[in-house]
C-alpha cells in the first residue's frame, strides 16, 4: 500500500485557466494547463516571458487576487483541492506543503527586518507553539544548511549587508524552514554570476534529496533545465505546447517552438562562425491571442490548418506535443 501512495503525484494540475479582467478586455494568462509532479522529482516549465509559467505556479498556492482573477480547473495539492480554498485554509498550506523561492531575493525579503527575524517569524506561522529562541535557532540552522557562513553572526544581518547569491540562499532557508513537500523555485538564478548559478542549482539538488521534495523550476534558461529537471513542460502563449522526460525533449523536440528554444542557444562544441538562429517575431498577445496554433505566426513549418484549428497536446512518442505537423527527427528541422 505504501508504494501506492509514493508513485501517486503530489501535485496534480488539471485543465487549469487563469484570467484577468482588464480594462482593455479579458487576459488569458493560462489556457487548459495540465502537468503532475511527484515527491522526489523535479519539474523544469520553460518557456518566453509571459507565456504563462509564473502565473500557474502563483496559481498553486492561490496567491491570484481572488477578486478579479477568475480560475478554473483543479490544483490538487497532496490530494487536497486548492482551486477555491479559503484564505486561512491556504496559508495553512503555503510555506507547510508548499513554499516558493521567488525571482527577486531583495525584493522579496523586507529591507527593514534582519533575515534571521524573517526566518523565524516564517517558522512560527506553522510552529505556533515554539519559543522564539526555538526558531531563531531553526533560522540559524536553516542559514548554515543553505551554505552561508558564520550563520549565528550573519542571523541578524538586514537582507542588504547579503550579497545577491547569498540571499538567494536565504530565500532557498526561508522556503525550506517547514520542511515542505513541494518546492516552486521562479528563476532562482537569475542576476546571479555563473558560478554562483551553479552553487545555487546543486545546492537545490542536493536539499531535494534531502528532504525528498518535489521540485517546480520555472526558468527560460535551458542549461538550467538540462542540469535539474527529471521532466520539462514547454509553455507557449499561456498553454503547455510539449512535455516529456528531460532528456527526450532536450535531444528529440517535436514542437517547433522547443526546436526554436534550442537552436537559439550557442553550443560551446559547435561551428564559432556559424549564427544562432533566432525565433522571429514576438509573443503573442494574450488580450487576442492568434486563432488556430499560437505559435503559427512565427513557425516555419506553418500550414493554412495551423491558423484555422488549435492542435491538441497529443501523445507522441515517450511525450507529449500540441502540433499539426510535429517535427519527427533532427534532420526535419533543418529543412
Amino acid at each position: 500500500e505504501s508504494e501506492a501512495v509514493v508513485s501517486d503525484p503530489f501535485l496534480v494540475v488539471d485543465d487549469l485557466t487563469v484570467k484577468f479582467p482588464t480594462e482593455d478586455g479579458l487576459v488569458n494568462a493560462v489556457t487548459e494547463l495540465s502537468y503532475t509532479v511527484e515527491q522526489g522529482k523535479t519539474l523544469g516549465i520553460v518557456g518566453e516571458s509571459g507565456s504563462g509559467k509564473s502565473v500557474s505556479s502563483m496559481a498553486v498556492l492561490g496567491l491570484h487576487d481572488m477578486r478579479t482573477a477568475r480560475i478554473t480547473g483543479s490544483i490538487k495539492v497532496g490530494g487536497q483541492e486548492v482551486v477555491g480554498l479559503g484564505e486561512s485554509k491556504l496559508r495553512k498550506l503555503r510555506g507547510k506543503e508548499v513554499a516558493m523561492i521567488f525571482q527577486d531575493a531583495l525584493a522579496a525579503l523586507h529591507p527593514f527586518y534582519k533575515v534571521g527575524s524573517q526566518l523565524a517569524e516564517a517558522y512560527l506561522v506553522h510552529h505556533p507553539k515554539a519559543s522564539k529562541r526555538e526558531a531563531r535557532r531553526k533560522a540559524i540552522e536553516m542559514l548554515d544548511r543553505v551554505g552561508i557562513p558564520q550563520p549565528d553572526r550573519r542571523v541578524d544581518d538586514f537582507p542588504h549587508q547579503f550579497s545577491g547569491g547569498m540571499r538567494q540562499r536565504a530565500m532557498i532557508a526561508m522556503g525550506l524552514i517547514n520542511d515542505p513537500k513541494l518546492l516552486i523555485a521562479d528563476e532562482p538564478t537569475t542576476a546571479l554570476d555563473v558560478t554562483v548559478q551553479a552553487q545555487i542549482l546543486d545546492l537545490l539538488q542536493d536539499l531535494q534529496r534531502e528532504f525528498n521534495s518535489a521540485v517546480i523550476i520555472i526558468t527560460h534558461d535551458l542549461g538550467v533545465i538540462a542540469e535539474m529537471a527529471d521532466d520539462i513542460l514547454v509553455m507557449y502563449g499561456g498553454r503547455g505546447v510539449e512535455k516529456g522526460p528531460a532528456k527526450e525533449v532536450l535531444t528529440r523536440p517535436q514542437m517547433p517552438y522547443t526546436w526554436g528554444l534550442l537552436s537559439s542557444v550557442p553550443d560551446v562544441h559547435g561551428d564559432t562562425a556559424s549564427k544562432l538562429v533566432p525565433i522571429p517575431g514576438n509573443p503573442p498577445s494574450l488580450l487576442n491571442p492568434p486563432t488556430g496554433c499560437a505559435f503559427h505566426p512565427r513557425c516555419g513549418r506553418a500550414q493554412p490548418l495551423c491558423a484555422a484549428e488549435d492542435p491538441p497536446l497529443r501523445r507522441l512518442g515517450p511525450g507529449r506535443c500540441a502540433c499539426h505537423f510535429p517535427v519527427r527527427a533532427p534532420q526535419e528541422a533543418e529543412a
